[in-house]
């Protein structure tokens, strides 16, 4: 898991601070694993991360290459608030076998196994993609990206967004996906004869319907526009199918 970095926030306020910015409520950290996002003020993705108590302070569990990146823009809001932002030498564990003392259950879903915190990285060898594709789970840098919108890309299903727990950054464009429009593109799994690299356009009697992503067993993750998303379509040399 060196693909990962943890953050650590401190001071009296680090929760109160973290509840002010991202997607889901950081009251629920006693409960375990917190699954959420920071977003830009117009709604997109900046990152997704898992939050975890640790003791007073928070982990912050993100994606290694957005991780300098989220430290200086969390030091940017921090203005006068009681928190400390640094970098930690933890690393992560994980797995989907019986899950070690000290362990978290990946919240986003049960097939996702445990996470581990500690002065040791690695995972026990789980088909990661296989999951992921077969409860349509996006991963950073590959399906998300800076122009995802998390209630496309699942959030709600993922328990990554709290529709109750007030104001964060880029809330009011999310309610207003929620509540006031349907969403006609989205990510979906989708059945796949053949293959083609990540990020292969899919077409359909010409035109362009979306983006085939990661791809298992013979189905795949695709970023669909759902009204045009009908029949049989094409990416690069695979044949793509979805069912609503």
């Amino acid at each position: 898991m060196s693909d990962r970095r943890i953050l650590r926030l401190s001071g009296s306020d680090a929760k109160s601070f973290l509840q002010g910015l991202v997607t889901n409520n950081v009251d629920r950290l006693g409960d375990g694993l917190v699954y959420a996002a920071l977003l830009t003020p117009q709604g997109k993705y900046i990152a997704d991360f898992f939050l975890a108590a640790d003791g007073d302070a928070v982990l912050l569990d993100v994606e290694a290459s957005l991780a300098e990146g989220l430290l200086k823009r969390l030091n940017m809001y921090r203005l006068r608030a009681d928190v400390q932002v640094e970098m930690t030498d933890l690393q992560v564990k994980r797995g989907t076998g019986d899950a070690p003392e000290g362990a978290l259950a990946d919240p986003r879903h049960a097939d996702l196994g445990w996470r581990l915190y500690g002065p040791e990285g690695g995972d026990d060898g789980s088909d990661w993609d296989a999951i992921r594709v077969a409860h349509c789970i996006p991963e950073t840098g590959i399906e998300l990206g800076p122009e995802s919108y998390i209630l496309e890309a699942g959030f709600e299903a993922l328990k990554g967004v709290d529709f109750r727990k007030g104001c964060y950054v880029g809330q009011e464009v999310t309610a207003r996906m929620k509540h006031k429009t349907e969403l006609r593109k989205g990510f979906r799994t989708v059945q796949v004869e053949g293959a083609a690299p990540a990020g292969t356009e899919i077409t359909a009697g010409g035109k362009p319907v979306g983006t085939l992503f990661t791809q298992s067993g013979g189905k795949g993750i695709a970023y669909l526009r759902f009204d045009r998303a009908k029949g049989e379509m094409q990416a690069g040399g695979a044949r793509v199918t979805w069912q609503e």
